[in-house]
């Protein structure tokens, strides 16, 4: 073989290894995606049938919303963030969005299907917490802007202990009275400073952090089963007289933050891939911490919106992934 042929076939092995690259990248996400919901339904099943079993995991729901946290901050990178300076509108949007419609859209959901005090609270909560990191990965499964996806679920986590408290006491109603500033410190414990952390040690050591990198999306699906599997056991009998109505709930509250979400970036002219990805960060929300926190400041009842949500919310983003690689023309 000539040198001119060696040449030629060279940036096709190259493409073709990029290429198989990128296939296993997506491969790796979309199981990622797909395991997550199964994980949690198994064990949530598990946690039906025994609760004696999965019970005792309730100490240690803020541990497990601290690594769920940390996993988080570790993924960040300082250069995340140049996006708030240099694109500050569709974050802006974004994260306006999942504030607004998120909360007002459970109260509003709460209501047309009568869920009692503590289910409601709980889905409030559950539309009053940041996004959850799945929407990362279902951006780019969806033909989303990653990069956005990842600065706007920093961004809403970030301010999460001033927003959330703030949010919970406006519309918790009297009913239901709500503990602003002891939630406030919480977030910052559990959230807000794991998050922080991941970031620093990110920067200090990036070569490990690397390393480490594929291993966090599992630690932190183990950590969410942490807290979801033991509010399931504290409200086993509940769950199987409600579980129904919460699902139906949770599907129709999800449904208004892609919907809402998706014509918010539309209407102020954003591109097709920021739309998508703005209706996957309004409509995916951290679960797992609604579950945790709803457990820890009421009752265990109160937990099962985003119980139900941890499993939901990666099912419907699949879905949407799905939908939007199949039709999505650009």
């Amino acid at each position: 073989m000539t040198t001119e042929e060696k040449n030629a076939e060279a940036p096709q092995t190259g493409a073709e290894n990029t290429n198989a690259t990128n296939a296993s990248e997506e491969r790796s996400a979309t199981i990622a995606v797909w395991a997550f919901p199964a994980f949690i339904l198994i064990g949530a099943g598990l946690a039906l049938a025994s609760p004696d079993t999965f019970t005792p995991l309730a100490a240690h729901i803020s541990t497990m919303i601290a690594i769920i946290m940390l996993c988080m901050g570790l993924t960040l990178t300082l250069p995340d963030f140049a996006l708030v300076i240099k694109h500050p509108m569709p974050i802006f949007i974004g994260v306006l969005a999942q504030f607004v419609i998120m909360p007002l859209g459970a109260v509003a959901v709460a209501k047309l299907l009568g869920l009692n005090p503590m289910l409601a609270i709980g889905l409030l909560m559950l539309g009053s917490v940041p996004g959850g990191t799945t929407s990362n990965v279902v951006s780019y499964l969806a033909k989303g802007d990653v990069a956005l996806s990842v600065t706007m679920t920093s961004v809403s986590t970030i301010l999460s202990p001033i927003v959330t408290p703030v949010i919970m006491l406006l519309l918790a109603g009297e009913e239901t009275p709500v503990d602003g500033k002891s939630m406030a410190w919480s977030l910052v414990q559990t959230v807000l400073l794991p998050v922080i952390g991941g970031l620093v040690i990110r920067v200090i050591f990036d070569r490990i952090v690397q390393f480490l990198l594929p291993v966090l999306p599992w630690l932190s699906i183990v950590a969410i089963g942490g807290v979801v599997f033991p509010a399931v056991a504290k409200s086993s009998e509940t769950l199987m007289n409600v579980g129904v109505t919460v699902l139906v709930a949770v599907i129709i509250h999800n449904t208004i933050g892609y919907i809402l979400g998706y014509f918010a970036a539309r209407a102020t002219g954003e591109s097709p891939a920021v739309c998508r990805t703005t209706a996957i960060e309004v409509a995916t929300q951290s679960a797992g911490l609604a579950s945790g926190m709803s457990g820890k400041y009421w009752a265990p009842e109160a937990a099962i919106p985003g119980a139900v949500a941890a499993v939901w919310h990666n099912i419907s983003g699949a879905l949407f992934a799905f939908l939007m690689r199949r039709f999505a023309k650009n």
